[in-house]
């Protein structure tokens, strides 16, 4: 804390004298401010004042909330060609994604992450959470990638967010805001587009958006979208085995719904659906790298493929909001009901064929049963995670001495993992017939949490405010565990229990400088719970049967401020992050199970700079420095992480560069360009025990850039965007596998698995308006 108490004694002393420099303008910038037009209010000179957010689940400015909040508008998305998590992580300093498949994807924020299965950042979609709470369901390798078409904004929430959000969002909070229907008038867009990647296939996206006003009080906004992003990774086998080019095909279709009744200034009724899929071929889709250098072995991007893999997501969100306003203050009803549904088939072949046709298929005919035939071995798995809550509260409609808000909430959840070892002739997926199961594993878990919370913010003078908040949560989880097979043994283990009762707060203290700047400090907690662990009955004692719940206590001073003409922005924090009774997917005596280690601390600082020099010209700046090391050591043979180990998957440093500009060309005709750099520093792969021990540390990425340019013309309604990405061809490392499974090497000839970021692309897409 030394390091960032200094800091925060010079940033201070910059940001007060900042903020007083833009007061002392404020005179007589007013007159240039009152000239700015309408035409170029909206494009060139939005300002941190002008954005409003719901980050304190009410509308305020984003000046106004005392916590670092990142946000990234539809129309930036749009101009970005943005669909999905990996295409705007440059315009969000700190956030990190950790992915091999789309679809399974790990979101990470300021570097909370351990590669633990359980989430750190929880994902919203307007007033619903996506996705399981628990560590049962793969929640943290599964955050809801939802297309960005007719999005609002997105909401980053950095730091703990346990007050108002409530479990797993340890690091922070990613929230979808959708474009609500309107009773103005009918709008609607049509898009589509075509892309080529180098070495891949070519790629191509339909989207529509329509809101129709059904009468003065009722408005209907429906959109759909469809892609297919083609491959780019080879698949080598072996010559008895189907060779494919480029076989890591994605398809992700799905659409969107929202009914919208207000029959008067109080009363608002919203029913919404989400409902999207993501398929893709190849799971997962990573390369075949040398262990030791992590660079593509076979001169290219490839992944010895027996056997055809694939993952596909199911995305199903239904929500009702309702709100009504009593004058003193709005109370609001979100019910809501998400699937996320998970079918995958994995290729164990490379490091599971053999040894079925050889020590396992000794092992069983010295018991008498048949030998196991030569085979091709195909790891299928179900993911089903079904979840209702239901929220209501009160809040304040402001004004005066006190903003308040109560609330409580309520979630149900209910989630199966089954698995199957399958085995199919060489060649084909032709089925092996075989008298017994090899693998059946089913793993049903049952979730439910209780909490109450409030805020409130206490305004103690013009320029002086506290924002204080509290949760107390409780939850409770069941687990019934059935295994039935040659392998794994037959076992029925019910009625697994455990229970966790947590106070999460946060305490935020403001000083404003006039109304474009100001000084916060924030201390909170969040925590994720904890769970049972599932093991056979006659495990030995010291397998633990529980994980206890992990909690953040966060220290961050930050400043937001901006000149008067609104031509320069700045949002600044520095941090500090205790991480305590970490949670950590290990392996104890043999069984895969979730323990807790002993923690660990982060140090960081992010800068967010937004500067406009002159009229259709914006560039912004986003730089984060962390440094995330575990605080104690793990087990060597479980974890393999020790003291002063980095944090998987968090650069040291990041940063990212975007600067766009546009003119008029005459008439309603305009243009414009731009382009993105985003670099990052070396990182640590996923811990892995074995790695360790091979190499003496962890799998080492390293350092990468990435850089994306684009242009588009503008002709009313119609415009028409072109861009590159990737442009100079960059293998970024985004995912590392364990070396193992099942005791075996992984990939074949001992090869390392990991992600990488999409090839070079080019692409153009062609948008009307109406």
């Amino acid at each position: 804390m030394k390091r960032i108490t200094s800091a925060g004694l010079s940033l201070t002393a910059a940001v007060i004298a900042l903020a007083h420099g833009s007061m002392a303008h404020a005179a007589t910038q007013a007159a240039a401010e009152a000239q700015r037009t309408a035409p170029d209010a909206d494009a060139e000179t939005m300002s941190s004042t002008d954005i409003v957010v719901t980050a304190q689940k009410r509308s305020q400015t984003l000046i106004d909330v005392p916590q670092s909040v990142s946000v990234i508008s539809g129309d930036l998305l749009e101009q970005q060609h943005a669909t999905s998590f990996a295409d705007y992580l440059k315009n969000v300093p700190n956030l990190q994604l950790v992915q091999g498949t789309p679809g399974q994807g790990r979101l990470v924020l300021r570097g909370v992450n351990t590669g633990g299965v359980a989430s750190t950042v929880a994902v919203y979609v307007d007033e619903t959470p996506f996705g399981s709470s628990t560590a049962l369901a793969n929640g943290a390798e599964l955050a809801g990638d939802f297309d960005t078409l007719d999005i609002a904004r997105i909401e980053v929430l950095k730091g703990p967010q346990g007050t108002l959000y409530g479990a797993s969002s340890l690091g922070g909070l990613l929230k979808f805001v959708t474009n609500e229907p309107t009773t103005d008038q009918i709008e609607g867009k049509v898009l589509g587009g075509v892309e080529f990647t180098d070495g891949g296939k070519a790629s191509y996206r339909g989207a529509a958006m329509i809101n129709l006003p059904i009468t003065d009080t009722l408005a209907f906004r429906a959109s759909g979208s469809y892609r297919k992003q083609g491959g780019y990774i080879d698949s080598i086998g072996t010559a008895a085995s189907r060779v494919d080019d480029d076989f890591n095909d994605l398809r992700n279709y799905g659409g969107r719904a929202s009914l919208l009744w207000k029959p008067d200034s109080r009363l608002s009724v919203r029913l919404s659906a989400v409902l999207q899929n993501l398929n893709v071929d190849g799971a997962p889709s990573v390369v075949e790298a040398d262990p030791r250098t992590l660079k593509p072995l076979y001169g290219g991007l490839t992944l010895s493929e027996y056997l055809p893999s694939f993952s596909d997501v199911k995305y199903r969100l239904y929500n009702g909001t309702i709100d009504y306003d009593f004058g003193f203050a709005t109370l609001t009803s979100a019910t809501s009901y998400g699937e996320q549904l998970q079918s995958l088939r994995s290729d164990y072949t490379a490091n599971l064929s053999a040894a079925l046709a050889g020590p396992y298929s000794d092992l069983l005919e010295s018991f008498g049963l048949p030998r196991i035939p030569q085979n091709n071995a195909a790891f299928d798995q179900a993911t089903e995670s079904r979840k209702w809550t239901q929220e209501l509260r009160l809040a304040s409609n402001g004004g005066g001495f006190l903003d308040w808000l109560v609330g409580g909430y309520y979630t149900h959840e209910k989630a199966l993992i089954s698995q199957q070892l399958n085995l199919v002739e060489p060649g084909t997926l032709t089925p092996i017939p075989y008298p017994l199961e090899l693998v059946q594993y089913d793993l049903r878990s049952r979730y439910e949490e209780f909490a109450g919370f409030a805020n409130a913010t206490l305004h103690l003078s013009p320029w002086f405010d506290v924002d204080i908040g509290g949760r107390y949560s409780h939850n409770r989880q069941r687990a019934d565990q059935v295994t039935d097979s040659v392998l794994l043994g037959s076992s029925n283990i019910g009625d697994l229990r455990s229970s966790d009762n947590v106070f999460t707060y946060s305490v935020a203290p403001k000083v404003k400088f006039g109304d474009r700047a100001s000084l916060y400090a924030r201390v909170a907690k969040g925590y994720r719970p904890g769970g049972p662990n599932v093991v056979p009955a006659g495990a030995p004692g010291s397998t633990p049967t529980t994980y206890d719940p992990d909690t953040v206590t966060s220290y961050e001073l930050g400043f937001k401020g901006e000149t008067a003409d609104g031509t320069f922005g700045l949002d600044a924090s520095i941090y500090h992050i205790d991480w305590n009774n970490i949670q950590l997917a290990a392996v104890v005596n043999g069984f895969g199970i979730n323990a807790n280690g002993r923690g660990a601390n982060i140090d960081g600082a992010e800068i967010a700079a937004t500067m406009r020099p002159t009229a259709g010209f914006v560039t912004s700046v986003n730089f984060a420095l962390n440094d995330a090391k575990l605080s104690g050591d793990t087990d060597p043979l479980v974890v393999g992480a020790v003291k002063g180990d980095r944090l998987p998957f968090t650069p040291k440093y990041s940063i990212s560069v975007n600067a766009d500009y546009q003119w008029a060309l005459g008439g309603d005709a305009t243009a414009s360009i731009g382009g993105s750099i985003r670099s990052l520093s070396g990182q640590s792969g996923n811990y892995d025990p074995v790695y360790r021990a091979l190499y003496g540390h962890f799998a080492r990425v390293p350092a990468y850039e990435v850089i994306d340019l684009r242009a588009g013309l503008s002709f009313g309604r119609y415009a028409v965007n072109a861009y590159v990405d990737n442009l100079t061809n960059v293998a970024g490392i985004t995912a590392t596998q364990a070396l193992t499974a099942n005791g075996l090497f992984r990939n074949a000839n001992g090869a390392l698995g990991t992600g990488v970021i999409r090839p070079r692309t080019a692409g153009v897409s062609i948008a009307v308006g109406f």
